[in-house]
């Protein structure tokens, strides 16, 4: 007893000869004692420095727990190094806001960038940053969620993996049925500690909407909304449900900030930061009423100056905590895009059932001191579908509907919808010349976009005549489905020369890069819808030069919804869907110029502009004065002649039908290129 007693009582050796190490005594789990620092080198070449401890004096040194002194945020090299230097400052921004350092008691912040700025790459450096490190020298939170459009979920998960490369597991739901989807919330709920298993939550709004109830049982650290412009109605069912979410920190990401009116702003500040413009009552006898007061043609110059005072002080406090960068910066990075506003004749056809319309329908006489009636409204729809093709009016021109009475007559005989006839359309005509000479002279693909899931049908018809592979992406396809042809139609392998878009599915946050020449077929009453789809070819990975086609009707509906567009935005200026601004917007006379055919222009905007540079119609000079289109109008650069016209695509399809050629060559002349 004794013996074994004495052999177990040996002090442990390590068993190396002449070992001269430490023996290990420190037990595991343990935390080691030392001076506790920053994850990453704060001193480092290119280090990107969020916090920066204060200076002690030495005396202060002395009195300080080194177990509480703060430390270093640095941002992960591997993401710093991809940063850009309008990223860098968007992800310094975004930390302060959500850690309160700018508006003290306030954790929220809006990030408006411009389309293809990389929103979403400072977004996923923020999550990643906050759930890493902190001051304290542990995680800022232990769990995010990202709340994004349907067709987006899948972008994010694969942005994450990308920027990421697997250092963390996110969870992506785009589908299942309710009791997957709620197992697999709960324990994303449940999970607690330091090292998180899947950290980051992907949802769509609706899923998150339908199961609000699972995710409000805990408490999360961040919350990111993309596209968050949906939001800017506080009274919807998404809204609430976000609301009501137990998190202090919350981004709103938007590429279009609303600009329709006050109440909007409001939303979307009072979501990310609530109180900080007081309740709703007392924001609209603050701000609004002075402000819109102050902006009527009728203001006094007391009210006037009340209005300015008034909006100079709501812009001050919402830029604390909204930052927004516009797509000027990109001219460093990405190809030259050249945005063209190709008006086009309608044909006899289309002419003559819009005039025929006009005289049956008589949508003028409906309107009443300026309010637009439901009729009206399907004047309107009529109208711009007719525009498109009148293969879209044709069901109504067979059952005789009001304005279409007789009409059948005006059709070719024999005409069937089951063929499509290109030639009935001016724009129809000019997007077939277009897709003909890219497919004959050049390897570039074309995304076609539209409000109208009818007018996608004639796509497709046109592209089964000509043989063109395409693909389509409409509210119809489901979420998984959207991902795979978006990554098939990219690669530069796949054989698709087209990609079909409808704007209301697809038109926010897609990356089409796969293609560089985009047709806008009809124009949508919102400026922001069209702006959204326009940029999905124009963004981060572009190689090509980049060719944005506007086509419009001339002398029609179409021009109107234009110029309404191109006006300079005022707060309560923009239109956002067409029953309910229509009526706010337009005054008397608006509304009834919306319902007119001018046949003799080549272009109804182009008169209204009183361009400096044309004579008879055609540019031959510059202005004396040096200036470009003016009025509002004012960013639209340069008309063109045919002479003019440097896109070969579009000279082809001159004698088709296009009348008239707006120009506006983004970026070019910041890169020197004359």
């Amino acid at each position: 007893e004794a013996f074994i007693r004495s052999i177990l009582s040996k002090p442990f050796r390590v068993p190396i000869p002449n070992y001269k190490g430490p023996l290990g005594l420190r037990s595991l789990g343990v935390k080691r004692a030392g001076v506790r620092g920053p994850l990453h080198d704060p001193f480092e070449e290119g280090a990107l420095v969020l916090y920066e401890p204060p200076v002690l004096s030495a005396h202060e040194q002395l009195k300080i727990d080194k177990d509480k002194a703060p430390v270093h945020v640095v941002v992960d090299p591997v993401l710093s190094r991809v940063l850009r230097p309008h990223q860098r400052e968007g992800v310094k921004f975004l930390w302060e806001c959500v850690t309160s350092r700018r508006i003290p008691g306030s954790h929220g912040c809006i990030m408006a960038d411009e389309m293809g700025l990389g929103k979403t790459l400072q977004c996923i450096t923020l999550m990643w940053t906050l759930l890493r490190q902190s001051p304290d020298c542990k995680p800022e939170i232990e769990k995010a969620v990202v709340v994004s459009p349907s067709s987006l979920v899948r972008n994010w998960y694969n942005e994450v993996e990308k920027w990421l490369g697997g250092r963390i597991q996110p969870l992506a739901i785009d589908g299942g049925s309710k009791d997957e989807i709620d197992r697999k919330l709960v324990g994303f709920m449940n999970q607690r500690g330091l090292r998180v298993p899947s950290p980051i939550l992907i949802i769509s709004y609706e899923t998150f909407r339908l199961h609000a109830e699972v995710l409000q049982k805990g408490s999360v650290g961040l919350v990111i909304c993309d596209e968050g412009h949906r939001l800017k109605n506080s009274e919807n069912q998404t809204y609430q449900a976000l609301n009501s979410l137990n998190t202090p920190r919350r981004v709103l990401i938007s590429g279009t900030p609303i600009q329709n009116d006050l109440l909007e702003y409001f939303s979307l500040v009072h979501f990310v930061n609530s109180g900080i413009l007081g309740t709703a009552q007392e924001f609209k006898r603050h701000f609004e009423m002075p402000i819109l007061k102050g902006r009527d043609a009728d203001a006094s110059e007391a009210e006037r100056h009340k209005g300015e005072e008034r909006l100079k002080e709501l812009i001050s406090i919402v830029n604390r905590c909204l930052i927004r960068r516009t797509s000027d910066i990109l001219s460093k990075y990405l190809p030259v895009k050249i945005e063209q506003v190709v008006c086009c004749r309608l044909t006899p056809l289309q002419t003559e059932l819009y005039k025929n319309f006009l005289k049956q329908a008589k949508p003028v006489e409906e309107l009443k001191e300026g309010k637009i009636s439901v009729s009206s409204l399907s004047s309107i729809t009529s109208l711009k579908k007719l525009c498109n093709h009148p293969a879209l009016i044709y069901d109504k021109c067979v059952e005789e509907e009001e304005g279409f009475m007789g009409a059948l007559g005006l059709f070719p005989s024999g005409y069937s919808t089951k063929s499509l006839e290109p030639q009935l359309s001016g724009k129809m005509l000019v997007l077939d010349y277009i897709l003909a000479v890219t497919k004959s002279t050049s390897n570039d693909k074309v995304v076609l976009v539209s409000n109208y899931t009818q007018t996608l049908d004639l796509f497709e018809k046109l592209c089964r005549n000509r043989r063109y592979l395409y693909v389509r992406l409409d509210g119809t396809m489901s979420i998984k489905k959207r991902a795979k042809i978006v990554e098939r139609f990219n690669s530069p392998s796949s054989p698709e020369f087209i990609f079909m878009l409808s704007s209301k599915a697809g038109g926010c946050g897609l990356n089409l890069i796969g293609a560089n020449r985009l047709v806008m077929f009809d124009p949508d009453w919102n400026p922001a819808n069209d702006e959204q789809a326009m940029a999905r070819v124009w963004r981060d990975g572009q190689k090509k030069m980049c060719y944005i086609y506007r086509l419009l009707s001339t002398g029609t509906i179409e021009e109107k919804i234009f110029q309404r567009q191109t006006h300079k935005k005022a707060l309560s200026s923009c239109v956002v869907d067409e029953e309910q601004d229509v009526e706010r917007h337009f005054s008397l006379g608006e509304l009834k110029e919306l319902f007119t055919l001018n046949e003799n222009t080549t272009s109804d905007t182009h008169d209204k502009i009183k361009c400096p540079r044309c004579v008879n119609g055609h540019q031959v000079r510059p202005p004396p004065d040096g200036s470009d289109c003016t009025s509002d109008l004012s960013q639209w650069q340069h008309c063109a002649d045919k002479r003019r016209l440097q896109d070969s695509v579009l000279k082809a399809a001159w004698d088709a039908a296009v009348t008239f050629t707006f120009y506006q060559h983004s970026h070019e002349e910041q890169r020197g290129i004359p």
